[in-house]
């Protein structure tokens, strides 16, 4: 073959390569912008652009109005006369300066938003009589319970912004939780009375962005029928241990950094969660009936990307109080010591479908990787003669290089049904050796390594 034959053949090799790999890249991109079920994901989970504060008002500083940086004075009444005061002018922006200020519930209204300073910190009271009792939502049921520290009701456009810190002062909250369950180990996250520290509920495009959000009483983000929130580049952190002696290894009880309760349209996006329970949770509901609770409902397009975890139970976790969760993505996130990755809780007592669920992209350590298993905490069946069958389908796996404790921890069960999961560029580390391509019906697998095994 001569010279320019040789150049011509090389030139057209070069040339298809780089098709090949544009449009590899194309179909990754392309991958991306849809959902698990093959809908287009909307151009606004693309957008992680910051909220400019000075956009949005007039500023109200909080000592401008008589607010002391006493931090052992209770300032409720004249923090929320700050709230009430920018509300009535038409909104604006309630300003946490350079220092300590201690609070009990307080209540955002249409038009105002909260903005903590490098430096600022909102601090929760340590007792729990400074906490309005009021119907809220809580464990997947709506009763009457303590309100957060932080609560927005109906306040579309709510932001909270800021370098500062939202701090729970969570620790004798923790120790009379120990306390309880020591005495009564039947004791529910109800008998022992701790507020949470941020409660959003009935509210469009809100922003939470930078600030530091640590040592929650209980829940630390909770969202309720909420649709179009980010989280943005968040801190959030509890402590795993050392809060009850004579037993270190108690951390603080059931700490969740985002809880996703029957909202649609969420983004956490560089976000930092060490929480003593799950990190992204989605709730919607529990019980025999829950599917039929008008104040219960599903969970759908949900992305949870760039994100790193510390020690958490379950980097995304669907359940305990789950009816149907649908399009749920996890992507390129870093676990360093994560419990488990992907958890679906599956509840006897109620009936659950989580379908078209991704993990995609995952790098770091953990316990176990997925886990399915029958949840059973404070269990309550109730007699249905039409009762569903429970049931998880059309979940992906791909893009995972980690090293497991036990990469597949899986039961089966005659209570619900797996059904369509998919295995893809996997290549992990794997002490328990568990995998199996029976548990799961319609199992598939594409490029699985596991302890350099393939499947």
């Amino acid at each position: 073959m001569d010279s320019k034959l040789l150049f011509f053949h090389a030139t057209l090799r070069r040339v298809l390569f780089g098709v090949a790999v544009s449009t590899f890249a194309l179909n990754i991109g392309a991958q991306e912008r849809l959902w698990p079920d093959g809908t287009v994901m909307d151009e606004w989970f693309d957008d992680t652009t910051k909220v400019n504060v000075g956009e949005l008002g007039r500023r109200f500083v909080i000592t401008d109005y008589g607010v002391s940086r006493d931090s052992t004075i209770l300032q409720t009444a004249l923090i929320q006369g700050v709230i009430d005061a920018a509300a009535e002018s038409g909104g604006g922006v309630v300003v946490v300066p350079n220092g300590t200020f201690l609070s009990g519930s307080l209540f955002f209204r249409p038009g105002t938003h909260l903005h903590i300073e490098e430096g600022g910190k909102l601090k929760g009271s340590d007792r729990i009589i400074d906490f309005k009792i009021t119907e809220t939502r809580i464990e997947g049921e709506t009763c009457m319970y303590f309100a957060a520290l932080v609560n927005a009701d109906g306040v579309d456009g709510f932001t909270i912004t800021g370098n500062g810190t939202l701090d729970g002062n969570g620790l004798s909250y923790w120790q009379e939780f120990w306390i309880r369950r020591q005495w009564n180990p039947q004791c529910t996250n109800k008998d022992a009375q701790r507020p949470r520290l941020v409660y959003i509920s009935n509210s469009a495009n809100v922003t939470v962005q930078d600030v530091r959000m640590v040592n929650s009483p209980f829940w630390t983000n909770h969202l309720y029928r909420c649709s179009r929130v980010r989280y943005l580049d968040c801190y959030i952190y509890a402590p795993t241990e050392n809060v009850y002696a004579p037993e270190p290894h108690r951390g603080a009880p059931s700490s969740d950094a985002i809880d996703i309760d029957a909202c649609h349209d969420v983004l956490v996006s560089g976000c930092y969660m060490h929480v003593n329970d799950d990190a992204v949770v989605l709730k919607g509901g529990k019980g025999t009936f829950a599917d039929k609770d008008p104040d219960n409902g599903p969970c759908h397009e949900i992305l949870i990307r760039d994100c790193r975890y510390g020690r958490v139970h379950g980097c995304l976790t669907l359940g305990s109080e789950s009816v149907h969760d649908r399009n749920v993505v996890i992507r390129n996130c870093h676990a360093e010591a994560a419990n488990r990755v992907l958890w679906l809780k599956m509840r006897p007592d109620t009936p659950q479908h989580y379908e078209y669920v991704e993990v995609d992209g995952m790098t770091g350590r953990c316990g176990s990787f997925i886990v399915v298993r029958p949840w059973t905490q404070f269990f309550n069946m109730q007699k249905r003669d039409d009762m569903p069958l429970s049931q998880c389908n059309d979940v992906t796996v791909r893009n995972v290089r980690m090293v497991c404790d036990n990469f597949f921890d899986v039961g089966a069960s005659d209570r619900y049904r797996l059904k369509d999961f998919t295995f893809k560029n996997i290549d992990v580390t794997d002490a328990a050796n568990a995998f199996s391509l029976e548990v799961i019906e319609a199992t598939r697998t594409d490029n699985v390594k596991i302890n350099g095994k393939s499947f």
